[in-house]
C-alpha cells in the first residue's frame, strides 16, 4: 500500500464549497496524511524539516489547492521556495524526492471550456500548470495528470458530491497501485480514468 500525503492550501477554505467536499471525502480514509498548510502555518513561518520529513516518509505528494491567478495560493509557494532545497530535492546531490509521484488536485472557477487554445483563457489547463509539473521534473518526481473540478461556481451541490466521491475513488486506486503507467499517460486529467470504468 503506497502512503498519500495530500499538500493542501486554501486561504478561505470556509467559504469553498468544492475543497470542503474533498476534505470530507477522505474521512478516515487509510494511508492518506491530510496536511492542512493555512491551517498549520497561518503566519507563513513553515517547519522546513517537518515538511521534508513529511515527504520522504509518503510514496505519492498531491497539491491539493483551488487557482488563484493561473496558480496556486500563495502559501503553497511559499512551501515549494522553502522545502524544496537545492541540495536535497534537487540539484547533483538533491535526490531526496527521485520517483515519487506528484499530481495537483484542484478546481476552478472556469470550466473546462474556458481552458482551451479557443477558449477565453487562451491555453490550456496543462499550460496552466507547467510550473507545478517542471517543478516535480526538476525534483526528478513522477509528475501525473492532475485531478480537475472546473466550473465550481456554476455547480450543483450533488455535482460536487460526485466529485468527492471519485477523488477518494481515485486516492484509493492509487493507493493501492491500481493504475499501470501506461493507463495513466495519455489522460489529461485523472478524472478520465475514473469515467472510462
Amino acid at each position: 500500500m503506497k502512503k498519500i500525503l495530500i499538500l493542501f492550501a486554501h486561504p478561505a477554505f470556509e467559504k469553498s464549497r468544492a475543497h470542503k467536499v474533498l476534505i470530507k471525502h477522505l474521512n478516515q480514509l487509510e494511508g492518506v496524511t491530510l496536511n492542512d498548510l493555512y491551517e498549520n502555518y497561518p503566519e507563513f513561518d513553515i517547519d522546513v524539516e517537518r515538511e521534508q520529513e513529511l515527504l520522504l516518509t509518503h510514496d505519492i505528494i498531491v497539491w491539493q489547492h483551488p487557482l488563484y491567478w493561473y496558480s496556486g495560493p500563495a502559501l503553497l509557494k511559499q512551501w515549494m521556495d522553502l522545502v524544496l532545497l537545492h541540495g536535497w530535492a534537487y540539484g547533483k546531490d538533491g535526490h531526496a524526492l527521485d520517483g515519487k509521484r506528484i499530481f495537483n488536485a484542484f478546481s476552478s472557477g472556469g470550466g473546462k471550456n474556458a481552458y482551451a487554445s479557443s477558449g477565453v483563457q487562451g491555453c490550456t489547463i496543462s499550460e496552466v500548470l507547467m510550473s507545478f509539473q517542471k517543478t516535480a521534473e526538476l525534483c526528478r518526481m513522477i509528475y501525473l495528470p492532475p485531478f480537475w473540478i472546473p466550473g465550481t461556481h456554476r455547480m450543483e451541490s450533488s455535482q460536487l458530491n460526485e466529485y468527492g466521491k471519485q477523488y477518494r475513488q481515485l486516492l484509493v486506486a492509487l493507493r493501492d497501485d491500481q493504475y499501470r503507467p501506461e493507463e495513466i499517460r495519455p489522460v489529461i486529467c485523472l478524472n478520465d480514468l475514473l469515467n472510462n470504468n
